[in-house]
Formats: C-alpha cells, structure tokens, sequence
C-alpha cells in the first residue's frame, strides 16, 4: 500500500477535471486549466490502470467527443494521426508504507549531511567532475528546496536534491555519484537520508527515470523505493 498523498495524485481526479470517458483500467479527463507544458499526461499504474489527461484543445485536435467509448489502443492511434508525439515515459518509484516505516527509523550516514551556498565551491567541483549528460540525467541543483550530499573525506562524490512536484506534497528527486565513486552505496544511502527529511517537511519522495536507464532503476530499487507506474508528457513541439 501507498499513502494515500500518492494515490490521490495519480488516480483522483482534480476539481476542475472532467471525465470524458472511462473503464476500470482507462479514463480520460478533460481540464481547461492545465498549464501548457503538461496539457497532455498519461499516467499508468504498475497494475495496468491508465488515466489520461488532456485540455479540451487537445481532446479536439485528435476529435474526442464526450462520452465516446475509446480504449487506450485507439486514443494512442488518435494521437499518432494527429501528429502528437510524447516525450518518452518516465519510471515513478515511491516508498511504501511499510517501507516509509523502516525508512524512518535509521540515522543518516556519518559521510551525508545536507548542503547549503557554504558548499558552493564543492559542488563547483562536483560538477566539473561530472559529465553533461549524467548533470541533465539528474537535475541535481545547489538551489533546490532540499539538498544533500555524500563525502569520501573531504571530497563531495554523491548529491541528491529535490524540489516540489506539481503543487502537490511530493518532492520529486534527483541524485548523481561521480562515475569513480560508483558501486559504494553512496546513492542509496543519500536517497534514502534526503527522502527522510522530506517525509519530515511533508512531502512523499518521488523518483523518476527513464524505461531504459536500468542503472538508476537500480539505484531506485537499493534506496528501497517500488515502481508505482510510468508517467508520460506531450512533446513541446507537438502541434497543438
């Protein structure tokens, strides 16, 4: 089981939805108010449940009419006519309750401590340290709403940051261990010690990656974190 912040995320709808049309493991809600860059989301749950939401232009560029029966095939069909491309799904893993429980009774490594602009020079380092590639996989900033960091002595070698998520109470997360430093337990450990102290402020950790970056899949599955689904966005350049 989930706490119930998660569920009502993903599978409750907002007070200003409405539902077009539904099933047991489909449903399609229409908003007028969602922001432009989330104007189409498609969200799966581990067990097969599919909840998508679009605005009523994008429910009218792939001709969507209210109460018209559709299955997930067909509305991925509709998309593809239109010319609609999606940015590629993400994993999303979050502790369960039982796990939050466990969570919440350790201490915190004696080499992890949060990090603040004391740090700057650190992270400086950190980052000249680290690839492009792995800085845009992980999104990891010193002005994040949270930030952590793992030490080899005096060297910064693992940070994870976070910020909220969607107006919600998740704080979703990110974390880099320089490529020398791998295979240490260093991410783990420090995932598990920021998602503590967001559980403290009230936020749920939530950690995201994509289907085939099966290394951070791991890193999620070590923290003790479970796959809850996959969660999908349309591309900026749709034509829409």
């Amino acid at each position: 089981m989930y706490p119930s912040t998660i569920t009502d995320f993903w599978l409750s709808p907002s007070p200003t939805s409405r539902l077009h049309y539904g099933d047991d493991t489909f449903r399609v809600f229409t908003d007028a108010t969602l922001d432009e860059d989330e104007r189409l989301s498609i969200r799966t749950t581990a067990d097969g449940t599919t909840r998508v939401l679009l605005t009523p232009a994008v429910a009218g560029t792939i001709g969507l009419q209210d109460g018209q029966p559709i299955d997930e095939a067909d509305f991925r069909q509709r998309l593809a006519r239109s010319g609609i491309t999606l940015n590629g799904a993400d994993n999303v893993f979050y502790f369960t309750d039982e796990a939050r429980e466990t969570l919440l009774g350790e201490p915190d490594a004696a080499s992890i401590r949060v990090l603040t602009e004391a740090d700057g020079r650190a992270f400086e380092q950190f980052e000249e340290a680290a690839s492009e590639q792995d800085r845009d996989d992980a999104y990891v900033e010193l002005d994040h709403w949270l930030v952590y960091g793992a030490f080899e002595g005096e060297r910064l070698v693992c940070v994870a940051s976070m910020y909220p998520w969607d107006g919600a109470p998740l704080a979703d997360l990110g974390v880099l261990t320089l490529p020398p430093y791998r295979g240490r337990g260093h991410a783990p450990r420090l995932v598990r010690a920021i998602s503590r102290a967001a559980l403290a402020r009230g936020h749920e950790p939530q950690y995201r990656c994509q289907l085939d970056n099966h290394a951070s899949v791991a890193a999620a599955e070590s923290a003790g974190l479970t796959r809850f689904g996959t969660w999908d966005l349309i591309a900026e350049d749709s034509p829409v």
